[in-house]
């Protein structure tokens, strides 16, 4: 292994969604972020909520198995104007921590306005300027979907240490204040 690879953290991030979930990997080496793949796990409608959590379950864990991160960083659901919607959504983030928790990775959750904040600059971001800045931060040819957008602005927003409200998540804990609960 050479030193390059030594002193590099990967990490997944992850943009839950029952209909798709967005995954983006990056490589951190110092304060340098290197892109290394993203896309979107699709479920197919048509199939039971048991099956599209399956789906979303064995998607993650082959992604996981096909990139070894060492860290993920999640987005925080919240209540959405539909309490259906926000019901499914957050068994869309549970299938994701499962399968981020079974294979022994340390899990950092950020709200989108943490994201969006330590990204774009400003919590209010609309969708397509986080898509820009994550292609300028990561030097891409091209603009990320949406759901891949989010998942590798979660990532960067672990990698910088999770800049913005309250700096960086804690892994498994609670902070308020500054202060570890």
């Amino acid at each position: 292994m050479n030193a390059t690879a030594a002193t590099s953290l990967r990490i997944l991030g992850i943009d839950p969604g029952l209909r798709s979930t967005g995954f983006g990997i990056i490589d951190k080496t110092g304060s340098q972020l290197a892109y290394v793949a993203s896309g979107c796990i699709r479920t197919d409608v048509e199939n039971t909520l048991p099956q599209r959590i399956k789906t979303l379950l064995d998607g993650i864990t082959e992604i996981i198995a096909t990139y070894q991160p060492r860290q993920a960083a999640v987005e925080i659901v919240f209540v959405n104007v539909n309490p259906q919607s926000t019901l499914l959504l957050g068994q869309a983030r549970g299938a994701a921590v499962a399968a981020l928790v079974t294979a022994d990775l340390p899990v950092a959750e950020y709200t989108a306005l943490q994201v969006k904040q330590a990204v774009v600059g400003h919590g209010k971001a609309a969708k397509e300027q986080v898509q820009a800045m994550v292609a300028r931060l990561l030097g891409l040819p091209g603009t990320p979907s949406a759901d891949a957008a989010d998942a590798l602005a979660c990532a960067i927003a672990h990698a910088h240490g999770g800049q913005g409200m309250g700096g960086l998540a804690t892994l498994g804990r609670r902070v308020r204040g500054g202060r570890l609960l």
